[in-house]
């Protein structure tokens, strides 16, 4: 997985957990890391700072610097979730705190806590937006720390969602980022501000409900937004070609540096809900459909991401070869499916072409392993082989034995040029966490890990 980041050049993911393989994996990589605080670890933390420093030692002095975590989610939505947990989640962002300044890493890891934007009730117009009033002491209380400790207010924002239970309130076009006609423009009728996207409104009604408490110079980040590929029958916007539109306009709208409309000189980041399809999750179909790849890592729709690069249905120079130390057996057979049933083209490691030496079943696998896979990974072709196979984006070519996918590959369109996942901004932000960039967020939750072994 941490092939498929670096292939793709992201650099900056968020995680649902604190995965000790995930962690070690992305190692020595200068990826920016958001670990997790999981919402059923929430309640221990908070009533104990022995807990808080034990977490920190656990999942973070344990892997910092080779493994480069910059933030802190504690819990997801808890809130709106798990309400009863509510009186405890300042404090265990408290103790989460307290313990990396006993470590001296306050300033490099920030702790913040992701938000549903369920907390603001009526959102439209921002300017009116409040949160709950049911959360006000907590409120207050998160804003005041976020404010002392120099961290971001962190708001899972999803036009999807505003759209499709909205009831027709709002056009598509304004849910995708899209040009609105004169008689459809978004006006806040109390500061005339015209609102180009429902992103844009979301944020801003995050803003406008900070300062309602009287606080302010708290940046928002969007730790969660995106569009789903697919759908059930009553789900009819879920859609590739929606999806694409709006994480495409999403980047355009990242890029350009900009705040909304009440804070134009606050930067907005965000993150791409999510890397990967989950198959296996529960619920409707469009819960498991929020990706920008498969499973097996070929990506479901193009995505632009600057002047220089772009996604689309293949790996950035990625390759798929056989494991050091695998089974004999297990990769005789897999390179027996590969030239046969598979259809991988075998020729050149025949006695006498240019990949037949060294003249070994693991040698002999890789190329055959590989081929298949560049032939196949764009429908759902899988880089496995029982176990004996893995990605790696070191070109395996050698002498005069090339394989498909390399840049010296002259067969088959499969010369890949670099891709780039991360577009970079041209500003510094005010705050750690505020890196005015597009992000790109990974989900580790249920059968993650499952999902992409490759």
């Amino acid at each position: 997985m941490v092939n498929i980041l670096k292939a793709h050049q992201i650099t900056h993911v968020r995680l649902y957990d604190a995965n000790t393989q995930l962690l070690k994996a992305l190692s020595n990589t200068s990826i920016e890391v958001v670990v997790g605080v999981t919402n059923e670890e929430v309640l221990r933390i908070g009533e104990s700072a022995s807990a808080a420093a034990a977490w920190i030692n656990k999942n973070v002095l344990a892997y910092v610097p080779s493994t480069n975590i910059t933030g802190i989610a504690v819990g997801s939505e808890v809130l709106s979730t798990i309400p009863n947990v509510a009186p405890v989640l300042v404090p265990a962002m408290n103790s989460l705190h307290k313990a990396l300044v006993a470590a001296n890493l306050n300033f490099r890891v920030k702790v913040s806590t992701p938000h549903s934007m369920d907390i603001i009730p009526k959102p439209f117009p921002p300017s009116t937006a409040t949160f709950n009033s049911s959360w006000n002491s907590t409120m207050v209380q998160l804003l005041q720390f976020l404010k002392n400790t120099n961290s971001s207010f962190m708001l899972n924002a999803y036009p999807y969602y505003g759209y499709t239970k909205g009831d027709g309130i709002f056009p598509i076009e304004y849910a995708l980022f899209k040009p609105l006609p004169s008689v459809k423009q978004i006006v806040d009728p109390n500061t005339l501000f015209h609102y180009n996207s429902m992103f844009d409104a979301m944020v801003d009604a995050a803003y406008y409900s900070i300062d309602a408490l009287h606080f302010s110079d708290i940046p928002v980040v969007v730790t969660e937004t995106g569009w789903p590929s697919l759908g059930g029958s009553n789900e009819p916007d879920a859609t590739v070609g929606n999806a694409e539109t709006y994480n495409n306009n999403l980047i355009r709208r990242v890029q350009n540096d900009s705040g909304p409309p009440s804070q134009p000189n606050m930067p907005i980041s965000a993150y791409i809900y999510e890397l990967f399809n989950e198959d296996k999750r529960n619920g409707p179909i469009s819960e498991k459909n929020w990706g920008i790849f498969y499973p097996n890592g070929s990506a479901i729709y193009p995505l632009s991401l600057s002047a220089s690069g772009q996604i689309n249905g293949t790996y950035a120079s990625v390759f798929c070869v056989a494991k050091d130390g695998a089974d004999s057996d297990k990769l005789q057979a897999g390179l027996n499916y590969a030239c046969g049933q598979g259809g991988a083209n075998c020729a050149a490691i025949q006695q006498g072409q240019p990949c037949y030496l060294p003249n070994n079943v693991k040698s002999h696998a890789s190329f055959a392993f590989n081929d298949y896979y560049q032939k196949t990974h764009s429908t759902g072709g899988t880089c496995d082989f029982d176990g004996t196979a893995t990605i790696t984006t070191k070109d395996p070519s050698y002498g005069s034995c090339i394989y498909t996918g390399s840049s010296n590959s002259t067969g088959d369109g499969m010369s890949l040029a670099p891709m780039a996942l991360g577009p970079s901004s041209s500003s510094e932000a005010t705050s750690n966490m505020q890196v005015c960039s597009l992000q790109y967020l990974i989900s580790v939750i249920g059968a993650f890990l499952t999902l992409v072994v490759l």
